[in-house]
């Protein structure tokens, strides 16, 4: 959802080849037992070279052989990406949560800012910005103190109580009775678009869902997908908020996936926990 701009809103198949059972020929009898035992040492063969083959591999896999660096001859073989733009680091994103449970701590690096970015943007397009006392929390801290006011203000303004009413929420940001809420942000990607020691420019691809779950709500629960175009600084020894923006898209085609009812949407929603997003 937006930072202040919600909307009104296979299993995996092996193929498997199946042997016919006896000779299709019918001349299982004239090739005699040397032909079979010629068969079972050629198999036999084939499988030592192959566990051979698997733990020569395995044990020339290191992280300094061109295909886990991504410095081999996929750099620049017809513009195809580095197998690192999208391969996960490895490296925990934080290692501390407020008081509120909103990460903190990123490094001061370009992959620190990249989950700082994917988080705030988490926390920003939830359903804790619907509430006042939440809402001033969130922003207190992951906001940079010299834009602080300015994004509260902004934030109060674009949550009124005329566009909650507009949603179909209670003027304190709750759902009606019987009815469940539903405002998630889900990181899918981030791209850095520029980068310095006291700032960073991050940009983060997002699917959204929103609505209202219930059998009465005008407002069912929908998804969407934006990019959120996110400022930080470093500031006070982690990565801060200036600025956010958003845009639409890019969208995929929707699958064909049979829609949920509320109820099975209201227990997903109550079951299933956020994540902590690191790059």
């Amino acid at each position: 959802m937006s930072l202040g701009d919600e909307p009104g809103y296979s299993d995996t198949g092996h193929t498997r080849t199946r042997l016919p059972e006896s000779d299709p020929y019918g001349g299982a009898s004239r090739r005699g037992g040397r032909s079979s035992s010629r068969s079972l040492v050629t198999v036999v063969g084939v499988v030592v070279l192959l566990i051979a083959a698997i733990a020569f591999a395995n044990r020339g896999g290191g992280d300094d052989s061109p295909s886990a660096t991504g410095n081999g001859s996929g750099n620049g073989n017809g513009g195809q990406p580095k197998t690192s733009s999208t391969a996960a680091s490895g490296t925990k994103p934080v290692e501390t949560k407020s008081s509120e449970g909103i990460p903190s701590g990123f490094a001061h690096t370009s992959q620190g800012a990249q989950s700082a970015a994917a988080n705030y943007a988490t926390v920003l397009g939830s359903d804790s910005m619907f509430n006042t006392t939440e809402r001033h929390a969130i922003v207190q801290n992951i906001a940079d103190p010299a834009t602080m006011n300015s994004l509260q203000s902004g934030f109060d303004s674009d949550y009124s109580a005329d566009f909650l009413k507009k949603v179909g929420l209670n003027t304190d940001g709750s759902a009606p009775a019987g009815s469940t809420f539903v405002d998630r942000t889900l990181p899918v990607g981030t791209k850095v678009t520029s980068y310095g020691d006291s700032a960073a420019t991050v940009e983060v691809w997002c699917n959204g869902l929103f609505g209202i779950a219930g059998t009465t709500s005008t407002t069912p629960v929908t998804n969407n997908w934006f990019t959120v175009t996110m400022k930080l600084s470093w500031s006070g020894g982690d990565w801060k908020v200036l600025e956010s923006s958003q845009k639409t898209g890019p969208t995929p085609v929707t699958g064909d996936n049979p829609v949920s009812g509320s109820d099975e949407i209201s227990k997903a929603v109550q079951e299933f926990g956020g994540f902590t997003y690191a790059r």
